[in-house]
């Protein structure tokens, strides 16, 4: 049976709205709109909603609450559909949970080449019985069996180093702040402080990467956090 996808599309404009819907939906999405914060809200609390795509600018509530009063609850992925083009505008986004960005304006093949790939992401997060490879088997990690190998041997990570890299490897090209690689990944077990991540992350790549000092995998995004860099 194929997976039902219901798309929320929150934006104050009709023509944006309804030009992504019955894109969307020809695209095989189910699609609710929302023109306020406070409708949009009321909608993704009653359908199960896979993704958000979410302006930032609404009448009522701002796009950033949105996402922070979503991400207190779940995990659902979100697109921002926003105006801005500056970089901290977008790291703030992320930093607060978003999974991807669109930039108006934007062609509707893009708008549904980004909503392919995020739930992509996200339906293999529940598809973990099939292993995933980087740099032609260099790197290799099996999600049901919780095994990591570099260049076919197993590589001992601790359950912490693990949990590290599976959340990220999960969600590839995002960026995780500290305190949600700390949410995500470690949940209630945690009870150090944020920079220990970094403690983590060090030794996370001494065991994975080729060169520990110049990583390929785990990246440093400064003034942020950290992403499992990886070009498809």
């Amino acid at each position: 049976m194929k997976r039902e996808r219901n798309i929320l599309i929150v934006d104050d404009e009709t023509m944006v709205t309804e030009f992504l819907q019955a894109y969307l939906i020809k695209n095989g999405y189910i699609v609710y709109i929302a023109h306020t914060g406070k409708n949009a809200l009321e909608l993704f609390r009653k359908h199960n909603i896979s993704l958000v795509i979410l302006d930032l600018m609404l009448p009522d509530i701002t796009g950033e609450e949105i996402c922070k009063t979503i991400r207190s609850t779940t995990r659902t992925p979100i697109i921002m559909l926003t105006a801005k083009v500056q970089e901290s505008d977008m790291l703030e986004g992320f930093r607060i949970g978003a999974d991807d960005y669109l930039v108006k304006p934007f062609s509707p093949r893009i708008v549904a080449a980004k909503v392919e790939a995020v739930l992509r992401r996200v339906e293999c997060d529940e598809l973990v019985s099939i292993p995933v490879s980087y740099n032609n088997g260099y790197l290799t990690i099996d999600f049901q069996s919780k095994i990591v190998k570099k260049q076919g041997e197993i590589v001992n990570l601790t359950p912490t180093e693990y949990k590290l890299l599976s959340t990220m490897t999960k969600a590839p090209n995002r960026i995780f702040t500290r305190d949600q690689l700390i949410s995500y990944a470690l949940e209630d077990e945690f009870d150090g402080f944020d920079r220990s991540i970094d403690t983590y992350i060090k030794g996370l790549r001494a065991k994975i990467e080729i060169d520990r000092k110049n990583p390929q995998y785990i990246i440093t995004v400064h003034g942020t956090g950290y992403k499992f860099q990886f070009d498809e």
